[in-house]
């Protein structure tokens, strides 16, 4: 269990009386490089077709859905989540728990190709990667993940200017939509790295992940990453941030957590052994530090797995 999406702030439902359908009732905001669909449903429904032309970033507002997309598995959608699907790719999708008083409600935010481009070519060309033929570029096998408070807060905003009536909303949510897709991207890293898939010899951040899941125990400062990485520690850390919008410090604290979520699936590990094999020398700081990032302390955690 993951007590760490981010939530979005969901916009107001839609009065009853303006309901066009109970199924994916639409409301939709259109500007010069997007358009954000917001959508409804009030009762229980399987297999709803649902294809856009563009690229297309789904985030859960409201309730449950199951997605089935591509030949993989059908999977949960819950808020807290965003799926990213390339254009002119047809998901279906269940609304098992949908009613009236407990609707869904999802954003799905289409994306001018042209802008993920210019985007992209911007990125590649002002801000390139390290290592040889690296580039920002969308992953589009990895698309599925939790948002992080960056990635939510992005999402906000682009929903508060594609609902403006502003003068300036367009160009406000072209700024937005750069934003949102350096976030999704850093996303996707993280996520990889988090999963165990990324190991692109290429890049210098292999090496650095490679040093810190296997030293969690041992003095991990600035200076020691950045020679892994064979970097100067100013320019590492901007590098580090860059890739997957965490600081190193952070990413560090990131694995020691989730090495700590590990050893609690045992029942027989006391909290304190948990709190040193997992790299922390203060038992009260782990607590703390666990509880913020996971909303509820190691050894309610421990819990869910003995029940």
């Amino acid at each position: 269990m993951n007590h760490s999406r981010a939530l979005i702030n969901p916009p107001h439902l839609s009065h009853e009386k303006s309901l066009k359908t109970l199924v994916e009732n639409r409301t939709v905001y259109s500007l010069n490089h997007c358009e954000l669909n917001l959508f409804e449903t009030y009762e229980s429904s399987a297999l709803v077709p649902l294809k856009f032309n563009d690229l297309v970033v789904t985030s859960m507002l409201r309730g449950k859905k199951v997605m089935h997309l591509f030949d993989d598995p059908e999977f949960e959608y819950l808020p807290g989540e965003t799926v990213v699907i390339p254009s002119n790719v047809e998901m279906k999708i269940d609304f098992p728990e949908a009613t009236k008083n407990n609707p869904t409600q999802c954003l799905a935010l289409a994306i001018d190709q042209a802008k993920i481009s210019d985007t992209l070519h911007f990125l590649n060309e002002r801000y390139p990667k390290e290592g040889k033929e690296l580039f920002w570029q969308l992953d589009y096998q990895n698309y599925f993940f939790y948002n992080n408070v960056e990635l939510a807060t992005t999402i906000n905003k682009l929903i508060k200017e594609c609902t403006s009536t502003s003068i300036t909303k367009d160009a406000l949510a072209d700024l937005t939509l750069q934003e949102l897709l350096i976030r999704i991207i850093q996303t996707q890293t993280a996520k990889s790295i988090d999963d165990g898939h990324f190991s692109d010899p290429k890049n210098p951040i292999t090496p650095v992940v490679e040093f810190i899941r296997t030293n969690l125990r041992e003095n991990i400062n600035m200076k020691r990453l950045s020679d892994k990485a064979c970097m100067s520690t100013t320019s590492f850390y901007r590098f580090f941030k860059r890739e997957i919008g965490m600081s190193p410090i952070e990413f560090v604290i990131h694995e020691k957590i989730k090495c700590a979520k590990q050893l609690l699936k045992n029942p027989s590990m006391q909290i304190n052994e948990v709190c040193y094999m997992s790299g922390f020398e203060d038992c009260n700081y782990f607590i703390r530090l666990f509880k913020k990032y996971e909303g509820i302390t190691p050894k309610q955690y421990q819990l869910l797995y003995v029940n």
